[in-house]
C-alpha cells in the first residue's frame, strides 16, 4: 500500500483548525496530554498503541508521570500527512477531547 504524500502548509493549517490543541513545530504535529496520574496516562498510551499498530503509523512520544508529549510526522514522507491527522484525531478521541 502506498504511503500518503506530505501535506502542504496550507492543507496543514486548514486541518489544524479542527484540532486546536495541536500545533505545528517544524515538520511535526505536537501536543502534550495531561492526565490525573500515571495509570491514566499509561492507559491512554496503550489504547493509542493498538490503533497505531492497526494503521501502521507510530508516534514519537514520551511519558513522564501524568504527561504524554507527542510529536507526529510521517518520516518517509518528510513531514505531516493524512496518517498524522488520523492518529491525532484518535488520540483526541481516546483522551476525551
Amino acid at each position: 500500500m502506498p504511503r500518503p504524500l506530505r501535506l502542504t502548509d496550507s492543507e496543514i493549517r486548514e486541518r489544524l483548525a479542527a484540532h486546536p490543541a495541536w500545533s505545528l513545530q517544524g515538520d511535526r504535529l505536537v501536543r502534550e496530554f495531561r492526565f490525573a496520574g500515571f495509570g491514566e496516562a499509561f492507559g491512554f498510551m496503550a489504547r493509542v498503541a493498538l490503533f497505531a499498530e492497526k494503521i501502521d503509523h507510530h508516534p514519537d512520544w514520551t511519558n513522564v508521570w501524568n504527561r504524554v508529549s507527542v510529536a507526529l510526522q510521517t518520516h518517509d514522507a518528510g513531514g505531516v500527512t493524512d496518517l498524522d491527522f488520523r492518529l491525532a484525531a484518535e488520540m483526541d478521541r481516546v483522551a476525551g477531547g
